[in-house]
């Protein structure tokens, strides 16, 4: 067979000079064909996605450059700038291009509660095709209907408190091996908060039975994570790519797990024991399959990983920052400590019942600091919404910081004032951790150990910053920078033990 290429030149005398420029125009063209042809399909598929009725009329704003968007944008700088630039511009309601995906951004109460609440079987919950692909698609996040039901009570009896009020002493075990570990040196408080925020996760996740791929476990999810954020380039040297390669060898070593704890009939604790023991009447949903167990660990760690760690470190920043409250935190659990002092025992769950101040810290560092700045929805068909179009196949996003950092709903919105929570916020203006039927199950955990944590660091340690303490720095969430490096120290005045 002859190629274009062979029969252009076999047609051509290249001893004439007007031979040889049309072969040479002939080249040009040839290679040029490939080009034109994928511009076109870009410019075909951008046109599909984008595309809409014309008597149907889309919310304002910009969908940046081809592919990429806005993304960059978004997770380099400020996120109460890109946010609040754009709703000045284009009101709150407005449509932009993140992480591959159109969006429609939602940044009032009432058009929140809409997606998350009222209308929430018009918007599925979703998370960006880099996301879906590294958590799994069998995960609790990426489904409505029976399977989320059934999934959503299976986790939720893991993470209620009458299943958690049983970890306190184990999660009191890993602060008590943690703290010492930072005495008189200087740490990056994001990574130690991290690697906190992991141990008491593959509890959560896998019960306090560690088995001998635990270690392996930690390793790959460490890899994993390391995409979680990325363009979904899969393509050698990226870090999807890499992300993708650990998330095999994760799903491989989960199976394994379970293969063993399913033969051996000892299912252990935590999520995946629940997980194993799960039954329902319908034969159907008898036994949940591997590929499920192992997508929905996968979620768990992702959901307890990053942002709990996130938080932690906002808070070490803030009570340093306010060093009255920092005192005040202190005498609060100073108290609780020569209680149980007095009565030889250890930390209880009833304890972390009458810490209210150090728990409205919590509540105000999630609210000012704002980890997740919004969550993902995806319209499950065309949808009309506040007097705009929102095509099938949209994500959108409400915009939890934005709402947070309001202040029609909290004055004063960048101060840090723990006491605006001494009485409850408005109704759909406070939602750290989401709302409606998929709202973050794990969410009692979370302050659980950040208040085991915030009891033996205020009682023993004080910390200053390191360098410059006022910067942040911003993927996707914002953070002080380089982690807040710390220096740790004993306190002065001696502990009540």
């Amino acid at each position: 067979m002859i190629n274009l290429f062979s029969f252009t030149t076999m047609q051509l005398d290249l001893s004439s000079p007007f031979s040889l420029a049309t072969l040479r125009y002939s080249q040009v063209v040839f290679l040029m064909v490939p080009t034109v042809l994928f511009c076109w399909f870009l410019w075909l598929l951008l046109f599909r996605q984008w595309c809409h009725p014309k008597d149907k009329r889309l919310p304002p704003g910009s969908m940046g450059w081809p592919y990429i968007g806005e993304t960059l944008k978004l997770y380099t700088e400020n996120p109460n700038s890109f946010f609040s630039n754009r709703q000045k511009r284009f009101g709150d309601i407005f449509k932009t291009h993140i992480l591959g995906c159109p969006c429609v951004m939602i940044s009032s109460p009432e058009a929140a509660r809409i997606v998350l609440v009222t209308r929430a079987h018009l918007f599925k919950p979703t998370y960006p095709t880099s996301k879906e692909k590294m958590i799994g698609p069998e995960a609790l996040f990426f489904h409505q209907g029976p399977y989320h039901s059934r999934l959503k009570k299976l986790v939720q009896a893991s993470f209620l408190p009458s299943a958690i009020r049983g970890s306190v002493s184990e999660i009191e075990q890993i602060v008590q091996r943690f703290l010492p570990t930072w005495k008189n040196s200087t740490i990056n408080t994001l990574q130690e908060m991290k690697r906190y925020a992991f141990d008491v996760a593959m509890i959560s996740a896998f019960g306090e039975k560690q088995d001998l791929e635990m270690e392996g476990i930690k390793q790959l999810y460490q890899c994993l994570e390391k995409g979680y954020n990325s363009m979904p380039l899969d393509l050698p040297g990226t870090p999807f790519h890499k992300a993708m390669k650990a998330r095999k060898l994760l799903n491989e070593t989960l199976r394994k797990l379970i293969r063993k704890r399913r033969q051996s009939g000892r299912y252990g604790g935590g999520l995946l024991g629940v997980l194993l023991g799960a039954k329902d009447h319908d034969e159907k949903l008898d036994q949940l399959s591997d590929s499920q167990i192992a997508d929905n660990i996968i979620g768990v760690i992702f959901a307890a990983h990053d942002t709990t760690a996130t938080v932690l470190t906002w808070i070490l920043k803030y009570l340093h920052d306010n060093q009255d409250l920092l005192d005040a935190v202190s005498r609060e659990q100073e108290g609780i400590r020569s209680k149980i002092v007095e009565a030889n025992r250890g930390l209880t769950w009833d304890d972390t019942r009458r810490m209210p101040l150090t728990s409205r810290v919590i509540q105000e560092t999630l609210r000012t600091a704002s980890i997740l700045s919004f969550t993902f929805r995806e319209a499950v068909q065309d949808v009309e919404f506040e007097g705009y179009f929102i095509p099938k196949g949209w994500k959108v996003l409400p915009l939890f910081r934005s709402i947070h950092h309001c202040a029609d709903y909290f004055p004063q919105p960048e101060k840090f004032d723990p006491s605006r929570f001494e009485a409850p916020p408005r109704p759909n203006t406070y939602m750290p951790f989401g709302n409606g039927v998929h709202s973050c199950p794990g969410s009692e955990l979370a302050k659980l150990e950040m208040l085991i944590l915030l009891h033996h660091l205020t009682t023993t340690y004080r910390w200053q910053t390191v360098g410059d303490k006022d910067d942040i720095q911003y993927g996707p969430f914002p953070v002080p920078k380089s982690g807040l490096p710390i220096r740790v120290n004993r306190r002065n005045k001696s502990a009540i033990f």
